[in-house]
């Protein structure tokens, strides 16, 4: 039995992880083809439906400005999944690259790289999230346009402040495995450093990157969603979970469901993509099985 189809195995047997996948393709089919499906406007105004209560019309009301509330979640659900993938990809390159690095080279490389990544284990992120977009904001704004600007900090901020798990994960792996026979025979028998690595040792790595990636998605969405209930991310206009929120706040009482569907996507989805990535990690782990 190979690797995959015996990791496979394993993860059908984990509850969790395939209910949490289920749900986590769920969201995903709804916020790509649901746009499709259900083609209203999402930034159309009208005071005369403003906060109207859930109907047939309106499944999940609308909003102050009379604005659909699930055109809205579906389209700001494109925003959300898309910052916390891409987000992810910057978090995990990153990491992976200084990992890399770190447990390959060893010595004065190692020690610089590891010092450096303690330098950022030791910021405090949310201030220093805040800073950052706060003074970056309009640059960005004027450089690129004012949604793509803020989507480019964004992932760029939450990707450049998260990679640091990932850094030690690899560090780890490849500072184990760089001490194996087959390695050590690839490289007495002339093997580039570039294919020792990209041949040998990172292949047996990928695990707990895979599974660090995983999680990495929840944690982006759960940032962005708290950048924009402080009103600081993506502009008004922009729908994502984090700004519904943000603009429902001072109608949690008179209109409680302008905050329960969005609010239940960022919990819903976080908490997939967290049960999918403990299923990978226990799939992945050769010791749990």
């Amino acid at each position: 039995m190979t690797k995959a189809v015996s990791a496979w195995q394993s993860f059908k047997r984990d509850r969790a992880a395939i209910i949490g996948s289920g749900v986590l393709f769920a969201f995903i089919l709804a916020v790509s083809i649901g746009p499709l499906i259900y083609p209203a406007s999402y930034s159309e105004i009208d005071f005369a439906r403003a906060t109207s209560a859930p109907s047939w019309q309106y499944p999940l009301g609308t909003n102050d400005l009379g604005q659909d509330q699930l055109a809205r979640l579906l389209w700001g659900g494109r925003v959300s999944v898309a910052v916390g993938i891409t987000a992810m990809l910057v978090s995990v390159s990153l990491g992976t690259l200084i990992g890399t690095l770190a447990g390959f080279c060893g010595g004065l490389v190692d020690t610089v790289l590891m010092r450096v990544t303690d330098l950022f284990l030791s910021l405090p992120q949310l201030p220093l999230l805040l800073l950052i977009i706060y003074l970056f904001r309009e640059p960005m704004r004027q450089l690129v346009g004012p949604e793509a600007g803020i989507f480019v900090l964004i992932i760029l901020v939450i990707g450049g402040l998260t990679w640091m798990s990932t850094a030690r994960l690899v560090r780890a792996g490849f500072l184990a495995m760089k001490e194996q026979a087959f390695v050590q025979a690839a490289r007495s028998l002339g093997a580039h450093p570039v294919e020792i690595v990209w041949r040998h040792i990172l292949p047996n790595v990928v695990g707990p990157v895979i599974v660090a990636a995983t999680l990495g998605v929840g944690n982006a969405i759960i940032t962005e969603s708290t950048l924009s209930f402080l009103g600081i991310g993506f502009p008004p206009d922009v729908p994502t979970w984090g700004r519904m929120l943000f603009d429902a706040q001072n109608y949690v009482a008179s209109a409680p469901y302008l905050v329960v569907a969005p609010g239940l996507a960022i919990f819903l989805t976080v908490l997939s993509v967290n049960y999918l990535g403990d299923g990978l990690r226990d799939a992945l782990d050769v010791r749990s099985r």
